[in-house]
């Protein structure tokens, strides 16, 4: 694989330096993201940059993921009109060990040549009292150099800190700090990175004598309304299942415009050329068919086999009519945890269904499906409440822990659309 010719058919290619295709075909290289803990998980804007580093290691090359213990103290003013709120220490590492986590599952970090790197730069600052930074760090750059960057530009008039200012500062001396240590000549990020990156690369060009340093940027993954999805943005699609479940990451990319169809299989696949233009153009009338085969591809790469399989099962649940009471049983706990984050659950005693409890009482006192008795006996009387896909006609039904699928659910439903789950 040729890692620019990669990016050019994919679209993602946005910038880069002189000389840096040259520099990738002498030999394997090493190229680094950073990555500021600023949010309790990464998004997929973030995993646009996860592609770069995999495609990067997919074509010989070595991936370093740079952790921002100390970037994220400060707060990249980047895409941003307005100051960041600082987060706190230990908010922020915890942040760090999980996205730590999630960047494991998505390279090779193990004993091959070009195995993935994991470096905090929390390291290159801590020991490093404020005037040493301002003599060893803050000596390299111009003021001017600095403000002819749009980051900084762009936020002139609406109020820039200092603190925010000197974020181009940690960010291009990390980079030497990579040079210098792991011989990484690259620094990799999105299009809105170029001027921090760049800053990197003439810092390193002024410190160190015959240096050859490169920048390399993607393009940015970007919603309907334009806006990137980044990690403070709202309507975000999050890595962590907890956050986005499993099921609506799978319905972001069923749901996806048209229009964005081909940007997002061309990023996210990690099919071949070949293998993605056969898909295009065979289905080229049939759109929801491609997003299914991303959707399938994303999921399982993200959540795993397990996860796109209980996907399969919720779908089943809240959309097949035909489901009856042996294919709810057949479920495992997992699709049922599932379905329960997708339609409104309550919560319930396990003391509750010890012995027979009226189903009435149940649905009224215990779960609030219905607001009173006359309400419930309309839906039984009218044929349209059931348990598990059973029909219930006798408005005197109870209701015990043998009704429970898996020891811990029940689900409810008052006609086609009301679906409701009861959860031990």
């Amino acid at each position: 694989m040729n890692f620019f010719e990669e990016l050019e058919w994919r679209g993602l290619l946005h910038d880069h330096t002189p000389g840096a295709r040259q520099a990738t075909e002498d030999g394997m290289c090493t190229a680094y993201i950073g990555f500021d803990p600023t949010a309790p998980s990464m998004t997929i804007g973030n995993y646009i940059q996860l592609m770069m580093l995999t495609l990067w290691q997919k074509s010989g090359h070595k991936p370093i993921v740079l952790m921002g213990g100390a970037t994220g103290r400060i707060g990249d003013p980047s895409g941003k009109d307005k100051e960041r709120q600082l987060k706190s220490y230990e908010e922020l590492d915890r942040n760090l060990s999980f996205q730590l986590e999630q960047c494991k599952q998505f390279l090779d970090f193990g004993d091959k040549g070009n195995q993935a790197l994991i470096r905090n730069n929390l390291d290159y600052y801590k020991d490093m009292d404020v005037l040493t930074f301002l003599r060893k760090v803050g000596k390299t750059l111009t003021v001017s150099y600095m403000m002819s960057k749009d980051s900084v530009k762009n936020r002139l008039e609406t109020g820039l800190s200092f603190t925010e200012f000197s974020y181009q500062l940690l960010q291009a001396y990390d980079f030497q700090c990579l040079y210098e240590q792991d011989q990484c000549r690259f620094q990799m990020g999105g299009s809105d990175q170029w001027g921090n990156i760049t800053s990197g690369t003439e810092f390193i060009r002024r410190n160190l004598e015959d240096a050859k340093a490169y920048a390399i940027t993607s393009k940015l993954l970007t919603k309907s309304d334009g806006k990137k999805f980044g990690k403070s943005e709202k309507g975000n699609i999050w890595l962590d299942p907890n956050m986005t479940s499993p099921y609506q990451f799978y319905q972001f990319w069923i749901n996806a415009d048209d229009a964005d169809l081909k940007t997002f299989l061309r990023y996210f696949t990690l099919k071949p050329k070949e293998e993605v233009i056969a898909i295009e153009n065979d289905l080229s009338e049939d759109p929801r068919a491609q997003k299914k085969i991303l959707a399938e591809e994303m999921t399982k790469r993200i959540h795993g086999n397990d996860a796109h399989n209980a996907v399969n099962n919720v779908s089943e649940v809240l959309f097949n009519k035909k489901l009856d009471n042996a294919g709810l049983l057949a479920l495992d706990d997992n699709s049922l945890k599932m379905v329960s984050q997708e339609i409104p659950s309550f919560e319930i005693s396990k003391d509750v269904l010890l012995s027979d409890v009226p189903l009435q009482q149940l649905l009224t006192e215990h779960c609030s499906i219905f607001s009173s008795l006359s309400e419930y006996r309309r839906a039984v009387k009218g044929n349209a409440l059931s348990i598990n896909k059973n029909k219930i006609s006798d408005a005197a039904t109870n209701v015990s822990s043998k009704d429970l699928i898996q020891e811990k659910y029940i689900i409810i439903e008052n006609g086609k659309k009301n679906k409701y789950m009861i959860v031990i």
